[in-house]
């Protein structure tokens, strides 16, 4: 082979490997702006009512599970029922009702603490420290679902990947599935998602006296 041909080849690898490189700037900028556009809608609700749907599977370790669930969501308050468990954030505390022990706990909640986790960040949990890809478009009952793909920058995330469902018509979370690198697969799927809705004070309010025989724990 002469060095004409070689040098053809190799520019030819060149221009591939660029256009390539291209191609996935463009689409980790166009998965960025809707996920973007994701969290600007978000805010722009007084109120955020969802009912969800979340499964969690290991063959490796024969685990599979399936529950149900729902949130209220008010600025920074929120009232999450899930697994037979309440959790209500006033503003100031977190109370968590556990009906079968019969015990609340409550602590003080650290708004500087970013490893808090709240229903709030899990609606924009994706806005720093991912790598973002353009994935699957998918039809979910006659709806568009863009799917985005998030790899963890954190080499010690023992997540692999997560993979976020966006509504395209409605710019509004319809699924989120983790990847473990265990093998672990978690996914939450959103079932009903309603905004400024009708609700009282009382939906983000402890009332001590709904739980008279409870053994209350504070933490702080």
């Amino acid at each position: 082979m002469n060095n004409k041909i070689k040098m053809t080849r190799f520019l030819q690898v060149v221009m591939l490997l660029i256009f390539s490189l291209s191609i996935q700037a463009q689409d980790a900028k166009k998965a960025k702006e809707l996920l973007d556009d994701v969290t600007e809608k978000i805010k722009s609700y007084d109120n955020i009512v969802i009912d969800f749907k979340y499964t969690l599977n290991n063959p490796k370790e024969n685990i599979n599970q399936e529950s149900k669930g729902n949130v209220l969501l008010q600025n920074n308050l929120y009232n999450l029922n899930f697994m037979g468990v309440t959790k209500i954030f006033d503003g100031k505390k977190v109370y968590t009702i556990v009906p079968e022990d019969e015990e609340i706990t409550v602590s003080n909640f650290d708004a500087d603490n970013d490893n808090a986790i709240t229903p709030n960040k899990m609606l924009t949990f994706f806005n720093s420290g991912y790598k973002y890809s353009w994935d699957e478009l998918q039809n979910v009952k006659g709806r568009k679902i863009q799917n985005i793909k998030l790899t963890p920058y954190n080499s010690k995330d023992q997540r692999k990947e997560i993979i976020v469902g966006i509504d395209i018509q409605t710019k509004h979370i319809y699924s989120v599935i983790e990847f473990g690198k265990n093998g672990t697969k978690t996914t939450l799927t959103v079932n009903s998602f309603k905004t400024n809705q009708p609700l009282s004070k009382n939906h983000f309010t402890f009332t001590k006296s709904k739980y008279p025989n409870y053994y209350i724990n504070k933490l702080d």
